[in-house]
């Protein structure tokens, strides 16, 4: 064994012995509320899929279309003869969905998240960060070479101390709109405001709430009724409630153009197919006109977070199809894990460093491809592994 392959070996058994190695699993069917993983059936709920559109069949259609249009893959990137009819038409749907004057699709929620944050600020420049922000938000900070912190979880007030302390107009915002571990929601309204007082640039992720979240699916901003002035900054992902690949960013003429010309991953990163564009312009059309899915979703949130509550088990402050419940420690939350998919039900265990230490969590997403009595199925798991682990 090389003293490379020595060294490596010697950190993934410390990962191990804490309870924190991560395994693939493989899904071997459509990603559905009943999967097939490693040849047993199982009821999922650890998925973001949570308008139930991944496995569409109109969508699906609408994929194979594209394929026939514009073959399987797009053979370049964006800027060199890469960026097809099909992306432009979704940018140009995504931008009148959004109320924004322009979109840019991006191959990956990380790469625009990476991409925007690097392109906007640099060094000798602010960046000010939630500080449960999803990792892509956190690497775009530090990879950026800005002077980077980072405020108190949803704490507006902590955010306005730093931007006064700082003395520096300019500064760039950045937060999730929905929070991808807890499930709650940023206090965006609040901290528009103190961007727009302090002269400072508001980034938004909604890579969890765009879809799920308002009237037409419209995400975060339109959950708030946060405009392109108030919210200069959107990024959305196409990979969780519209069921697809990819993600965007939605804002001002003058900044898509820019991040054409300065977001290193775009420039230098093949387009994603387009078949995928031309199947999430179907995606989008049903997010917009079956509001039913987002009605189901609110009516399941309820029923479980009634019956966990009954269980006695602690669930964190969340509306959204996110429901973690905390359990603690690492090896509590695996054999909980584990305990539920012996029971056949598939729930993921969420340790450190996703999350901060000591708060472990057994992370339930729900669908709207779920039904009631998946839910109830789910609840009655719950009680068994908490009877057999004494939790809760």
């Amino acid at each position: 064994m090389s003293r490379l392959d020595q060294r490596l070996k010697t950190q993934l058994e410390a990962r191990e012995e804490a309870h924190l190695y991560r395994r693939r699993r493989t899904l071997e069917s459509a990603q559905t509320p009943v999967v097939r993983v490693d040849g047993r059936e199982y009821l999922a709920f650890c998925s973001n899929d949570y308008l139930g559109l991944a496995a569409d069949q109109r969508i699906a259609a609408a994929m194979r279309q594209g394929t026939e249009l514009y073959g399987a893959g797009s053979g370049a990137s964006h800027l060199v003869l890469g960026h097809s009819r099909a992306h432009h038409q979704l940018e140009e749907a995504l931008a009148e969905h959004t109320g924004r004057d322009r979109v840019l699709l991006f191959s990956t929620g990380y790469m625009a998240n990476l991409g925007t944050i690097a392109a906007l600020s640099g060094r000798g420049e602010w960046v000010f960060q939630d500080q449960l922000n999803h990792a892509s938000l956190l690497d775009g900070g530090l990879l950026s070479g800005a002077r980077f912190k980072r405020y108190r979880h949803a704490d507006a007030s902590a955010l306005a101390n730093l931007l006064e302390s700082a003395q520096q107009s300019d500064a760039l915002v950045v937060t999730d709109g929905v929070f991808s571990m807890d499930g709650d929601l940023a206090p965006l309204p609040e901290i528009a405001k103190i961007c727009q007082a302090k002269n400072a640039h508001l980034l938004v992720d909604d890579a969890h709430g765009f879809g799920a979240l308002g009237e037409t699916g419209g995400g975060i901003a339109e959950h708030f009724c946060l405009n392109q002035q108030q919210l200069p900054i959107l990024i959305g992902t196409l990979g969780k409630a519209f069921g697809t690949a990819g993600a965007f960013v939605a804002g001002s003429e003058a900044l898509i153009e820019y991040l054409i010309q300065f977001a290193r991953p775009y420039i230098y990163t093949t387009a994603m197919p387009p078949a995928v564009a031309h199947a999430t312009l179907e995606s989008l059309a049903i997010v917009r006109a079956e509001s039913w899915r987002r009605e189901r979703l609110t009516e399941l949130i309820k029923t479980f977070r009634t019956g966990a509550t009954e269980l006695g088990l602690e669930l964190m402050d969340s509306q959204t199809p996110i429901q973690p419940i905390l359990v603690g420690e690492s090896e509590r939350a695996i054999a909980m894990s584990q305990s539920l998919e012996q029971q056949g039900i598939f729930v993921g265990a969420i340790r450190p460093p996703t999350v901060p230490a000591g708060s472990a969590r057994l992370r339930v997403t729900l669908s709207a491809s779920h039904s009631p009595e998946q839910v109830k199925q789910l609840l009655d798991a719950l009680e068994t592994a908490q009877k057999e682990l004494r939790i809760g």
